[in-house]
Order: structure tokens, then sequence, then C-alpha cells
């Protein structure tokens, strides 16, 4: 988790090798190349083909190269698998996750591959702290599409608690956790505004269906200069107060303990994987 940010995860259909190229110029965190929902059953082959031709050309630099597979219950999922196998990209999601033995059979096939597990069913939701706990897990990515269909949620409300819910089991199992897409990919202030959202709630990044989606997104998981010497001066504070023999300082009218020092270093953390704002 402290290697790279993970602010952007954009989508990008592995049957489009252009799309795939242009990738490698674009800003975001984490490429996510996909086999499965973006192709349609008659171009699965030639997308094979493509992503192969794509990651072993490489060029992405430090963006993480994550590929969603189509599921083992599938028709393609075991062709997907005996394609990474030569591939080795840094990640393998694995779509509609509904208990940690789906994540043991790519495991077995993938040995040593970090695995992405997608939540987007509520099988998945319910199951989502014995799935986060795998150990070969590194990330969990919702689906919010999908859950909200199989819910029948009309609004991103009727989502909250199965969000949540998958957040508090990735962070009790200390990994990754992505926001689900914004689909209304032009209206900048509604993606900005699921995005502060879902920063508020604790989320690491938030996935992407369009580029023009990534600024946005990165703003707002970057921490601002505002708030990176508001940590400074809290952390400051503490210490002061440290060197005094104090436990605990008060900074701005606030108590400030050990755990908020803590979260403000985490901020600093977050800011110098980022880069410049």
């Amino acid at each position: 988790m402290t290697l790279r940010p993970w602010r952007s995860a954009l989508y990008i259909p592995a049957s489009k090798p252009r799309a795939m190229d242009k990738a490698r110029g674009l800003d975001a965190d984490a490429l996510i190349f996909d086999l499965e929902d973006a192709v349609t059953p008659a171009e699965k082959p030639a997308a094979r083909e493509a992503l192969a031709v794509a990651l072993k050309a490489g060029g992405h630099g430090p963006r993480a190269c994550l590929v969603r597979i189509n599921g083992l219950s599938t028709p393609w999922g075991e062709e997907d698998l005996a394609a990474l196998a030569a591939l080795r990209p840094d990640g393998v999601l694995l779509p509609k996750v509904g208990a940690a033995e789906d994540l043991s059979a790519v495991a077995a096939r993938l040995p040593g591959l970090p695995l992405w597990a997608m939540i987007e069913t509520p099988r998945g939701v319910l199951a989502a702290a014995e799935i986060a706990a795998h150990p070969g897990l590194e990330g969990l990515v919702l689906g919010t599409n999908d859950l909200a269909a199989e819910l029948g949620a009309r609004s991103r409300a009727g989502l909250a608690h199965a969000l949540q819910h998958t957040l508090l089991a990735g962070r009790a199992a200390g990994r990754i956790v992505l926001d689900g897409v914004y689909n209304a990919f032009r209206d900048e202030a509604g993606l900005r505004a699921e995005a502060e959202e879902a920063l508020a709630w604790g989320f690491d990044g938030k996935s992407l269906i369009h580029p023009g989606q990534i600024a946005p997104v990165n703003e707002v998981f970057t921490p601002s200069p505002e708030a990176q010497a508001a940590a400074r001066a809290l952390i400051a504070a503490h210490r002061q107060a440290e060197a005094a023999g104090q436990g605990v300082a008060v900074h701005e009218g606030r108590i400030v303990e050990s755990l908020h020092v803590a979260a403000a270093e985490a901020l600093l953390a977050r800011a110098t994987l980022a880069g410049p704002r």
C-alpha cells in the first residue's frame, strides 16, 4: 500500500489496442485492462492477444497494471488465466467474488500474483470480511453498477451500507479499497462530489471509466497544500507538548493525541506518494 498511490484506477478494454497504447501517457495511478464486461464474447480471443502485446511492450512507468479476467465459471475464465501465467501483470482482478474460495482457485493457477476482488453482489458484500482476509489479496474494488442492479438500488444512498461494510472489511485486513465508477463521465461536478464522499468515508481511490475523469479524481484524493500544512502544524504541536512532558497537546482549540499524529503522518505520506498537486 505504501509503494504507490491508488487514487485513480482506469478501466481500459483489452479489445482496443489504441486505447491501451494511449494509456501509457495517462496520469492514472492504476490501469485495469478489462477482458470481462467491456469485451464481447466474439472479441475475447483477440483481446487476450492484444493485451499480451501491450503488457510485453511495457512502458507503463509507475502505473499499476491490473487485468480483470472473466469469472472461472464462464467459458473464458480458464483461457484468461492461461494467458496471464506468461504475462505476470501487477495483479489480477476477479469479478463477482462471493467467497474466499473464489480467490483460492485463481491463486492455485497463478501462484505469487497479487489478487484483487470485485465486490459487486450481495453475497460478496456479506462475505467481504473473509474475502479481505485471504492471504493472497492486495485490494478490493467495488462494482457499484452490478451491486445496484442486484439490490434494486436507485441511488448511491442505497449502496451506502454495502460500500462502508466492504471498506470496513478491507481496513480490518489492511487492504487497499477502491470505490466504484461514476457513470456520467461528462459530469465533473457530480464526479467530484462522489469522489469527495469516497475520500471522506476512507477509500484509497476510485475506479474510472474515462480518461477525462483522472485529473479531477487525482486532485480530490491528493492532500491539498493547506491540508499538508495543517498536518505539519499538528505534528509540531504534539512534539512540542511531548518535549514539555505532556501526553497530549492543544492545537487550534482541539486536543491532539498520538492517534491524530498518526493520521497526520499518513496524510503527508499520501501526499509524498502522489507528488505535487
